[in-house]
């Protein structure tokens, strides 16, 4: 009996959704926007490097606000594009592991980010959180896009 019960079960798992044309296009979409973000964060680090130097030049007095505006935009664009990547990551349904991802994705890139920045302000420990917490942040990103890619081929 048990063993009848097994192979019905086991029937039942081997059986698999097909592929939709929307989840297929959201796939799609799900690595060029994980490339996109990818190449934002490169960005990113280029102007916090320049922001830095900036104020650097102008002395200690400068205000952080003008040198940092384009790093802190850029900062705000790609929460937007961690939350696209998530939204196109659950219409994909890539898996556990790239949704799980994704989510922790936006949670780093728009609530952390700020919230150590913001701190920072006052303490200069948080600043440097904030800049390991950006490459935590690019490589949760490389790993879902090669992890992507690999499922692909």
């Amino acid at each position: 009996m048990r063993s009848k019960h097994a192979v019905a079960v086991g029937a039942e798992q081997v059986t698999a959704a097909p592929v939709t044309g929307l989840c297929r296009g959201a796939l799609l979409g799900y690595r060029w926007a994980l490339l996109a973000f990818l190449l934002a964060g490169v960005a990113q680090i280029f102007l916090a490097g320049l922001g830095a130097f900036r104020l650097q030049d102008q002395g200690l007095a400068a205000a952080g606000d003008s040198a940092f505006a384009p790093h802190r935009a850029l900062g705000f664009a790609m929460g937007g594009i961690a939350l696209l990547i998530l939204v196109l990551a659950v219409i994909a349904r890539p898996g556990a592991r790239a949704i799980a991802g994704s989510a922790v994705l936006v949670v780093l890139t728009s609530l952390m980010q700020s919230l150590l920045a913001g701190f920072a302000e006052d303490h200069v420990v948080y600043g440097a959180l904030h800049a390991l917490d950006g490459l935590l942040i690019l490589g949760i990103a490389a790993y879902l896009y090669f992890w992507s890619r690999r499922r692909a081929s």
